[in-house]
């Protein structure tokens, strides 16, 4: 990874354990749901992994096969303290830090699996200029990431009609040009093929073809 000059960014990224993933792609998925929901995830956190914007990725998970997995790709994993999605990246923020007190932080969603680094480097390019901000899903209803400049407080608003709470909570909503694979996340076989259409990373790609989902 390049050396950032100035403050770079710690990326906290929140797995659910495979009994509970991708429980919307379980009629779809079949048997390979938990495969899809691990080769999602390291394809999300390889791409975040590979931007040269950030320094580190904190993983926050209660299950040690997708601990192993990202461990392995770069990571650093910590536990989920089991109290729901904020309060995990809450934790996850916490840690990052401790790690790295100068850096700011930012939650992504473990389900991008389209992601591409130079695209995720635009957003938090523009994120970087404010004291927090997001950047909604394609549908405009959820959010894929929320950002805090370093010292700022971390609140993220996950969950549901995540969009409205962000922006009632007075952070600026990041509606750039070129940032599609940082807004398609993944719940539907809807949301599966889209993102085949951007083009995913190996991983789900060779998932999506036992599955025989196409673009």
């Amino acid at each position: 990874m390049d050396v950032v000059e100035g403050p770079g960014w710690s990326l906290v990224v929140p797995v659910k354990t495979l009994v509970a993933a991708k429980t919307r792609l379980a009629e779809a998925a079949g048997p390979y749901r938990a495969a899809l929901a691990v080769a999602v995830a390291c394809d999300t956190v390889a791409a975040a992994l590979a931007c040269p914007s950030v320094r580190r990725v904190v993983v926050v998970t209660g299950d040690p096969v997708p601990a192993g997995e990202l461990a392995a790709l770069g990571a650093h994993v910590v536990d989920d303290p089991q109290r729901g999605l904020n309060a995990a990246l809450r934790c996850g923020a916490a840690e990052a830090v401790r790690l790295a007190p100068g850096d700011h932080v930012a939650a992504l969603q473990a389900d991008l699996p389209a992601l591409r680094p130079d695209e995720l480097a635009r957003a938090l390019t523009a994120a970087a200029q404010f004291e927090q901000a997001f950047v909604p899903d394609a549908v405009e209803v959820g959010t894929t990431c929320y950002t805090t400049r370093r010292g700022e407080p971390f609140r993220p608003g996950f969950g549901g009609e995540s969009r409205a709470r962000h922006l009632a909570r007075g952070a600026k909503e990041l509606l750039l040009d070129g940032i599609a694979s940082v807004r398609r996340d993944v719940d539907t076989v809807e949301d599966l093929r889209a993102a085949l259409a951007l083009g995913v990373g190996p991983r789900t790609a060779a998932v999506a073809a036992e599955m025989g989902v196409t673009p």
